[in-house]
């Protein structure tokens, strides 16, 4: 089982970045974390991590069609990024959204998460945790949730 990692804009600052707000962990500290657990629970992970709505778009799609589940942490993109909000879609497998911090303790609702109505698994304000939960959700057996009409 593959499950792919996707890490939004700002990301790469984890560490310096608001660290009242996102911790004092880097991003290569996670990603090492999530790679950790993956060999643990036999799973194999691939992560990606890019500022730009079309690099993520393109490495999704050049990595969907061998992928069981998808775990993504929207970051900068939450509210307003429909074009990655389209290729999550249409690459029809298990979505957990992860974010690190709880949004509604710092946004109060004012900026809707985009994200929320294609997440089969929604994880905020566990911290990097967040991923290890999702990874495992998606290995044993999170399903797509099928939206009735």
């Amino acid at each position: 089982m593959k499950i792919l990692i996707m890490q939004g804009p700002n990301l790469n600052r984890l560490g310096q970045r608001l660290p009242e707000k996102y911790g004092r962990m880097t991003l290569a500290e996670i990603e090492t974390k999530i790679k950790n657990h993956a060999d643990e629970i036999g799973v194999e992970v691939q992560q990606f991590q890019s500022n730009h709505e079309g690099a993520l778009i393109d490495w999704l799609q050049s990595h969907q069609d061998d992928s069981s589940g998808i775990i993504f942490n929207p970051a900068g993109l939450t509210t307003q990024g429909h074009a990655i909000y389209d290729a999550i879609s249409d690459a029809d497998m298990p979505t957990a959204i992860v974010h690190l911090a709880a949004r509604e303790k710092y946004e109060g609702g004012r900026r809707p998460d985009l994200f929320t109505s294609i997440a089969d698994l929604y994880i905020a304000g566990m911290g990097w945790r967040g991923y290890i939960a999702a990874m495992s959700e998606i290995r044993d057996g999170l399903h797509k949730i099928t939206p009735s009409k």
